[in-house]
């Protein structure tokens, strides 16, 4: 028979395994992170790489689009060319923001439209 004594070490060493695999789930859902860098831009719906993503024409320059769902996250990875965003439709807004030609990350702002520009 179990004295009380070998019933709380048991319990303890439960307790000692569990928090140790909820670290360990932690630690992997962490180390996900953002996805790899690759060639083109990407806009996402939400932070971190995360949500729904338009596909950029990098070969279209110059031209306006307004995106469907607001960008809060984007990547460009090309060399050449770099994205111009704007917090309104159209092109037109309070906040714009240049991405540079290798960039991952946050927008500052929710954007509504963008172009394609040479890089700078």
């Amino acid at each position: 028979m179990l004295t009380s004594k070998a019933k709380a070490g048991g319990a303890a060493v439960v307790a000692v395994a569990a928090a140790a695999l909820l670290g360990l789930g932690t630690a992997s859902a962490s180390a996900a992170g953002p996805p790899p860098l690759r060639y083109g831009a990407y806009l996402y719906s939400g932070a971190g790489s995360t949500g729904s993503v338009t596909t950029v024409d990098l070969t279209d320059a110059g031209t306006c689009h307004t995106i469907a769902t607001p960008a809060l996250s984007g990547m460009v990875v090309d060399g050449s060319r770099q994205l111009e965003l704007y917090s309104g439709a159209g092109c037109t807004a309070t906040w714009s923001y240049t991405t540079g030609s290798l960039m991952q990350g946050d927008f500052p702002w929710a954007m509504l439209s963008y172009r394609v520009i040479p890089a700078t």
